[in-house]
């Protein structure tokens, strides 16, 4: 894993919802936009499977995710660096 960041790769930060897969991670990332018309505060989530190469990352950690190519049916990011581990 590198920790370089690229140009044109989107970056996200997320919490792992699931670490159940061998290498592979489900990241929550949510985010908050304003409506156009109606300009109330909306929050949505979407789940990414992400790449974690080494099985570092755990369930509840806040991890930054960046996009690559395609390593799977439906992993498209990996794993750059985990920001927090989570403390149960």
């Amino acid at each position: 894993m590198s920790n370089e960041t690229r140009p044109g790769r989107k970056t996200f930060q997320g919490v792992i919802v699931s670490d159940k897969m061998d290498k592979t991670r489900v990241v929550k990332v949510e985010r908050q936009y304003k409506h156009r018309m109606y300009e109330k505060i909306i929050r949505t989530a979407t789940r990414f499977h992400a790449h974690d190469e080494e099985n570092k990352s755990k369930l509840g950690d806040i991890v930054e995710i960046m996009s690559t190519r395609p390593l799977s049916k439906l992993k498209r990011w990996r794993i750059t660096r985990i920001i927090r581990s989570f403390e149960a």
